[in-house]
């Protein structure tokens, strides 16, 4: 028997690491049965991302994705990160679509480099379009980059690995920008990592201030998901 999670709202600060399953490493052939999979094995919410082939050197899904996971999960959080050049033209089509977070990559707005996007009208018509709004930052930026938006958004999302695709090995030099983001923003605000997270460098995420954890291919590619599962939640908060 199948079971519908509750609306996960992220600004509720977590009372365990929360585990988003990534369906980039689902089976795309039956992909709604595959996520119902890890839900009903205690996934809390599942990310979802969506490449250009411009920002990130690969093509994955979109807005018709969304809308078929939406249709047959209906109660999940789905957790949007879009590795694009302009995320200002998805909003309104994810919005329809059922995303519940829309996050971007900071190294697409204007006070990182010249001619990028407005990040804070951006965050404010995701907002307006009633989701959730995250920032992303990739490994070799500069995590000072964030500083304008941190009041702003709802999620911080530090990458582990270059982005473009699945199965990479975690890098442990960005649990230093998780600590920074920690000291910065409210309890409120979801810290989220994506990239080579195990159950074994899991516990080094959330001891650096992470409760968000993504997982792609330790957990859809598991013998024992989950165990995978149970990992990530037994991981202590920091207090």
């Amino acid at each position: 028997m199948t079971t519908q999670p509750q609306p996960l709202d992220l600004r509720t600060p977590p009372t365990h690491p929360l585990v988003a399953a990534s369906i980039l490493s689902a089976d795309f052939g039956d992909m709604a049965a595959d996520c119902q999979r890890v839900l009903d094995l205690g996934a809390d919410l599942l990310h979802v991302d969506v490449m250009d082939g411009h920002f990130a050197p690969n093509l994955t899904m979109g807005v018709d994705m969304i809308r078929g996971v939406r249709k047959h999960l209906p109660g999940v959080n789905l957790d949007v990160h879009l590795m694009v050049q302009d995320p200002g033209h998805y909003v309104q089509a994810f919005a329809k679509a059922g995303a519940s977070n829309f996050a971007f990559h900071v190294e697409v707005c204007g006070t990182v480099r010249d001619s990028g996007i407005d990040g804070h009208a951006l965050i404010q018509h995701i907002h307006d379009l009633g989701m959730t709004a995250g920032i992303v930052v990739n490994p070799p930026t500069d995590v000072q980059t964030l500083e304008p938006y941190l009041d702003a958004v709802d999620l911080v999302l530090v990458m582990s690995v270059n982005p473009g695709f699945s199965g990479q090995s975690f890098m442990p030099e960005v649990l230093d920008k998780a600590r920074w983001v920690k000291e910065r923003v409210d309890a409120n605000t979801r810290i989220e990592m994506d990239g080579g997270l195990n159950p074994q460098t899991a516990p080094l995420a959330v001891a650096a201030g992470v409760d968000t954890m993504v997982t792609a291919s330790a957990l859809f590619g598991a013998d024992d998901p989950k165990a995978v599962i149970d990992a990530f939640h037994a991981c202590p908060l920091p207090g």
